[in-house]
Order: C-alpha cells, then structure tokens, then sequence
C-alpha cells in the first residue's frame, strides 16, 4: 500500500499541523487521499490528551493545548521529532495493539542503530531507555483509521518537562539521544521511514 511521506523542515505550530491532520483523516476515511507519515517539530507546546489531570501541570503559567489524541499531557519543543500517522486500518488488519507494537519496534530498531538499547513498557506505553523515557506515544482511532503518532526526544531541552508531570511520570526520567549519546544523528527520516513503512506494512 503507498504512504505518502511529508518533511517538514520548518517547524509547525501544533494548532495548524491538528488542522492538517484532521483534514488528511477525513480525507482517508471517505477514500479520497492516501495514507499518511508526516515528520516535524514543533515550537514550545504543552499538549494535553483525554486523560490528562489538572494536578499535573506544576507550572500553572504555562499555557495547555487540550488534543483528542490519547494519553495524558506532554512537551513538544525544538530538537524533538514528531512523526504523525495517518493510517487506515480497514486496509490491514484491525488491531490498534499491533499497530502500536509496530510502532514500539519501529522505535526500538531506530535506536539500535545509535547503540541505544530501548524497550517498551506492558505498563508505561513509550520507549525507554533503563529507566527513562525517551519517546512518547499517543493514538487515537475513528472508524478503524488511526492517526496521531509518537515523539521521540533527540536534542531537545528536557529541563521544560519540569513544568509538568510528563504521561504521569516523575519529570526527572525523561531523557533524549543527545542526553544519552552525546550526539545530534544524521539522516534521522531515511531511517525511521524505512524502519516504520517495512513494518506498518506487515500489520
């Protein structure tokens, strides 16, 4: 099955990157587009799932984008990936479960190439790295079309999730590639595209 693949190299406001997402859903829904992964960053943005509390926000300066996608609040700053799916199920089997396997493994297979050893949490959905999370995952799905997608943390300042109770962490286990490594990796896209389409498109 094709998937359309879209880079964004300039950074997109979360608000306008929902409204082109939720365009491209019902687009997919009534057959009318292609599935969909789209790769960006985003500026400074506190996002807030359907489970979110209130006692979770520690800094009550900081403004909240309430979103549909599952999970509960979150960072997405300059230096994080953002890789949105647009993916249509009734087209592969129907399992959201497997679909965020695949994910999982798609994230952990990335890593590896870094000689990052990662793992997935039954519990805690997200990658980890011992005891750190390192990228966050947040799905929804409308009429067997799932769509949202995952962070994973490169570059990024990790100092903003102390503003935050991050997925209902304690803030200070979060960590990034660089946090890790020491290092800003080339190519990300090619390879996380390659890793995501060979096993999206097993599901």
């Amino acid at each position: 099955m094709s998937i359309e693949i879209k880079l964004s190299k300039k950074r997109i406001t979360y608000k306008k990157a929902m409204l082109f997402l939720n365009k491209r859903v019902e687009a997919v829904k009534n057959g009318d587009n292609r599935e969909l992964i789209w790769i960006l960053e985003h500026p400074k943005t506190y996002t807030a799932g359907v489970s979110f509390k209130q006692n979770e926000i520690i800094d009550k300066k900081i403004k909240i984008v309430k979103t549909n996608r599952g999970g509960k609040i979150t960072l997405h700053n300059p230096g994080q990936k953002i890789i949105y799916f647009v993916i249509n199920l009734n087209n592969r089997k129907k399992d959201i479960r497997k679909l965020i396997n695949y994910i999982e493994l798609s994230i952990i297979e990335y890593l590896k190439t870094l000689k990052i050893e990662a793992k997935n949490d039954k519990k805690n959905i997200g990658i980890w790295v011992k005891e750190k999370k390192i990228a966050a995952i947040g799905l929804r799905v409308s009429r067997w079309v799932a769509f949202h997608g995952f962070s994973l943390n490169i570059s990024n300042n990790l100092k903003e999730y102390l503003k935050i109770i991050p997925c209902g962490l304690d803030n200070t286990k979060i960590t990034s590639v660089f946090h890790e490594k020491k290092i800003i990796p080339k190519n990300f896209e090619n390879k996380i595209i390659t890793i995501l389409i060979k096993n999206i498109n097993k599901i």
